[in-house]
């Protein structure tokens, strides 16, 4: 039996089916320059546009057997600006999966991953996901210091031929280590939670099943500390197609508790749905998903009405070039207005484009563009000048070595 994307966690997989492969390993490095229309957002009366040079180093290993996985990614990067050499900066990023067959009915899967950034387009690891158990930053400080980690944790056992029940956790964290550059955020946000579930097979291409998810955000500014706590029954649909096409959509009741010293605590209940697709052949890739749910943490303080989708796409229309582009939105409705240090909301939306091309037999060339525009009244870190335009040229150098089998 499968694990639905529902109940999973996973992310869809990014890569044309011609590129996606296992047991390499793989070192290399990217040069990158770009020109950022805005790199003081905030600061400054007007954008305040930047050059980038950067060089990341990247290493790759992923090695499978007939019963485990285990992958592993790090990139550590150096980020130059001119003429605001004052903001020059090291990166990081790093991932890591394993996933163990414990016996014929009992499977283990981990993941991990983990920024160290002060250029969020820096960040290279990421996925459209079909779950709501790991929420993300509801809004972005660009070119602010800021350390994020999500990690993750699934058990699953099949008891019948067509029954399985598990249970997952997770953790995410996001910390702005400068406060004044990310002016209006959250310093230090949190969220933790664990899952239950249960699967039945209708057929090969049919599952259905139920899960019980609870969650607890915490975020704080000022020292106005907010919780909130969620609790949600979902219950979710999911449709192979053969191997290219996955469908999966789910919903149910979810109730939530806010508290924000020294106001009382308040709760109410809400209906909560979310739905994914993946859908994937030798040369074409996309994946979308959309939510609707109470959120909290993810940079902004209070609890939120959320409602959001995004997209990644990705299609190899020649032997030796391929485009990719993505695109997210999200809109943020708080539903304890009454509390002072919350945000009221707001809304955001991204998109970028990408082409690639082999130079040779182990150099690539890339160029693209990103556009950020968010819209949240009361966040000084980006109110004034909230859009953010990038472009940038790449070439790319890799070795890669076959593991065998």
């Amino acid at each position: 039996m499968r694990t639905p994307p529902p109940v999973s966690g996973e992310a869809y997989p990014t890569e044309t089916g011609s590129e996606a492969r296992s047991n390499y390993l793989r070192a290399g490095f990217t040069l990158n320059t770009a020109y950022d229309d805005n790199v003081f957002a905030g600061a400054a009366s007007k954008p305040v546009g930047d050059v980038t040079f950067a060089i990341n180093p990247t290493f790759m290993i992923d090695q499978s057997t007939p019963r485990t996985r285990r992958s592993l990614a790090y990139s550590p990067g150096f980020t130059f600006y001119q003429p605001s050499s004052v903001m020059n900066a090291m990166n990081q990023n790093a991932a890591a999966i394993f996933q163990a067959r414990l016996s014929p009915h009992t499977r283990i899967s981990l993941h991990d991953s983990f920024a160290q950034t002060s250029n969020v387009f820096e960040a290279t690891y990421g996925g459209v996901s079909g779950s709501t158990q790991s929420p993300t930053a509801a809004l972005v400080a660009p070119f602010s210091d800021q350390l994020t980690n999500a990690a993750s944790g699934e058990l699953s056992y099949q008891f019948s031929r067509d029954g399985m029940v598990g249970g997952s956790g997770t953790f995410t964290m996001l910390k702005y280590p400068n406060p004044a550059q990310a002016s209006g955020l959250a310093s230090n946000s949190n969220s933790r939670g664990g899952s239950v579930f249960y699967n039945l097979r209708l057929s090969s291409t049919q599952y259905i099943g139920m899960s019980y998810q609870y969650s607890k955000m915490s975020a704080s500014l000022a020292n106005s500390p907010s919780d909130t706590k969620m609790q949600t029954l979902y219950f979710s649909y999911t449709l192979y197609q053969r191997s290219t096409l996955s469908l999966s959509i789910s919903g149910g009741p979810q109730h939530y508790y806010v508290v924000e010293s020294p106001l009382p605590a308040s709760a109410a209940w809400t209906p909560a749905v979310t739905a994914s697709m993946g859908w994937q052949r030798s040369r074409t890739n996309f994946a979308a998903s959309y939510s609707r749910t109470v959120s909290g943490a993810g940079g902004l303080v209070g609890a939120f009405q959320s409602n959001g989708g995004n997209a990644n796409a990705s299609w190899q229309f020649a032997r030796t070039w391929s485009i990719g582009s993505t695109a997210g939105y999200s809109t943020q409705r708080n539903v304890i207005p009454a509390f002072l240090s919350s945000s009221q909301g707001g809304h955001a939306i991204s998109g970028s484009v990408s082409v690639q091309h082999p130079i040779g037999e182990n150099f690539t060339a890339g160029f693209g563009y990103t556009r950020i525009h968010q819209s949240y009244s009361g966040i000084a870190g980006i109110s004034q000048n909230p859009d953010n335009d990038r472009e940038y040229v790449s070439i790319s150098y890799q070795l890669s070595r076959s593991l065998g089998r």
